[in-house]
């Protein structure tokens, strides 16, 4: 479960911040515009073409950064946490960074969590967070899974249409998620409206982030009082010393982490099987399996397209382009998998991966890749969801023609505003 991230576009600043390497560069690329929406693959080609596998690109407000889309250079970079450490601090624009920037709640400030720290200090909160995640029991979760499942399709399944996104996609995973981090289920909706309105990056962000961290700031007071069988409560029963801060900040990643990159990830496996009749075929034949669907779409469509970040500590050299001392160099994840030279690689054609090759990006890499715990979390949810409505909602078929159908407004994330299906109408779990 990679961090979510995503930003609607801000007016450009009326000149660039001074001193900045991608705009001295020629070309910056703007992260915005309907290309990232409609063909993000044929926009990491037109960058391929012109600056090769790092990008000068930049940021809302005019402020530069890297895209680091080659494959083997992510891996470099992700890999050397000395030269390329995650530490926004290190970053030479914050001098230029308004306070409402939209993106900040995305880039962060020097916070003590385990997704703002860097070194040992990360290291520190990853000892503490991967147990807690660790400790949650497969056979609960997927219990949890099946019944909010279960409760969203009553919810529509008699009506014979729905808006899988909204109806299911969204809400599934951040109900599962409040529940095992310890929230009451009455919660879980209000945690999910805080969490859309933070990762669509606009004028909300950064009150949606205080609401957030008003929420799990009190689910850390309740459960010092009464702890039970949750990650909040193994976090705090971890023999290191941490503050309340520290443990507010923590879940707050690993909730954000898992809520909209789950719900993408769902919503594009859907996408997938009810748009593409050569793979819709091939499932009603047997042939391929609701997991090969899911792997696809880490391949060719992952949710999280565009990761921040890393900062450089020195000038230095990377694909070909010099990048100073405090350059933020941004994770292209979605344009890595479709490097052509690693295509070529693995396949021998270049043609997209198939079957269970996970070698892909899509949960990032090195220190800060997502951890074990957390991928088994999203895939359980993911893979239930989906398994839950095929089996109550067999016949599933697109509301709308494949064209009209609207990604979301990001260069951050890849995901589908609305999926409108239609089925034939079916009882409750309680008319049973």
């Amino acid at each position: 479960m990679t961090r979510p991230s995503s930003t609607e576009p801000a007016p450009p600043s009326p000149s660039p911040p001074p001193g900045c390497p991608a705009h001295a560069a020629s070309g910056a690329v703007p992260l915005s515009g309907p290309g990232f929406q409609t063909e993000p693959q044929a926009v990491y080609r037109g960058m391929r073409r012109d600056h090769g596998p790092v990008v000068p690109v930049e940021l809302p407000g005019g402020f530069p950064a890297w895209l680091v889309i080659g494959y083997r250079e992510l891996h470099q970079v992700t890999s050397d946490g000395e030269l390329f450490p995650r530490d926004v601090g290190l970053w030479n624009q914050w001098p230029h960074i308004p306070d409402d920037w939209p993106l900040l709640p995305m880039v962060g400030r020097p916070l003590p969590s385990i997704y703002f720290s860097a070194g040992e200090e990360h290291r520190r909160h990853a000892r503490m967070v991967g147990p807690a995640l660790e400790g949650a029991d497969p056979f609960e979760i997927r219990r949890h899974c099946e019944e909010l499942a279960d409760r969203l399709i009553d919810d529509v399944c008699s009506r014979g249409t729905a808006d899988l996104v909204s109806d299911f996609c969204e809400p599934l995973p951040v109900l599962v998620l409040a529940r095992l981090v310890g929230f009451p289920d009455d919660e879980g909706a209000d945690i999910a409206q805080v969490l859309r309105d933070l990762a669509d990056g606009g004028p909300g962000a950064q009150s949606a982030h205080l609401r957030f961290g008003e929420h799990m700031a009190r689910l850390v007071a309740a459960k010092r009082a009464v702890p039970g069988d949750d990650v909040t409560s193994r976090m705090l029963a971890f023999p290191e010393v941490f503050t309340d801060e520290e443990y507010m900040l923590d879940l707050m990643a690993i909730t954000a982490a898992g809520h909209l990159t789950t719900a993408d990830w769902i919503s594009n496996s859907l996408r997938l099987m009810l748009t593409e009749d050569e793979f819709a075929d091939s499932m009603a034949r047997g042939r391929r399996s609701i997991g090969e669907a899911m792997n696809e779409v880490l391949w060719e469509d992952t949710p999280t397209q565009i990761l921040s970040g890393r900062w450089a500590v020195r000038d230095t050299q990377l694909g070909g382009q010099r990048i100073k001392a405090g350059d933020m160099l941004l994770l292209g994840l979605g344009a890595a998998n479709t490097d052509p030279l690693i295509r070529q690689s693995m396949s021998g054609s270049g043609a997209p991966a198939q079957g269970g090759n996970g070698a892909h990006l899509a949960f990032s890499h090195g220190e800060y890749r997502c951890p074990f715990a957390a991928q088994e979390i999203a895939e359980t949810i993911a893979r239930t969801g989906i398994e839950v409505l095929l089996d109550r909602l067999p016949d599933l078929q697109l509301g709308v023609a494949v064209q009209d159908l609207v990604r979301r407004p990001s260069a951050f994330l890849r995901g589908t505003t609305s999926l409108p299906v239609r089925f034939t109408p079916v009882r409750t779990t309680g008319d049973f």
